[in-house]
């Protein structure tokens, strides 16, 4: 019989300097839209590098302690309705039954 080694942890989370996959997709997604728009310009450092540095900076002190895939979470969060529903609305709409004695208490 063949055997192969697995990995034993396979829930292991990819981290890249420091940063998760997804901090790193947004940071060069900010760097790249910048760099779109004000790259030709003679400021270009003020304009390009400096908000993706801070976005980066804030992104490292502003997620230690958080969970795991915090910046994910928090986006669906904001994306998603203020008010979830377990059930469909009503499609009629009728007041709940009413009793017609007084209860002695």
């Amino acid at each position: 019989m063949r055997t192969v080694s697995v990995s034993k942890c396979l829930d292991k989370k990819l981290i890249m300097f420091g940063y998760e996959v997804m901090d790193i997709l947004v940071i060069f997604m900010c760097l790249s839209v910048l760099n779109l728009i004000f790259g030709n310009t003679s400021i270009k450092p003020l304009f390009v590098w400096t908000p993706t540095i801070v976005l980066a900076l804030t992104l490292r002190y502003g997620k230690r302690g958080k969970p795991d895939k915090y910046l994910v979470h928090w986006l669906r969060y904001q994306i998603k309705p203020g008010v979830l529903s377990a059930f469909s609305e009503p499609t009629i709409i009728s007041p709940p039954p009413h009793l017609r004695k007084r209860l002695a208490i």
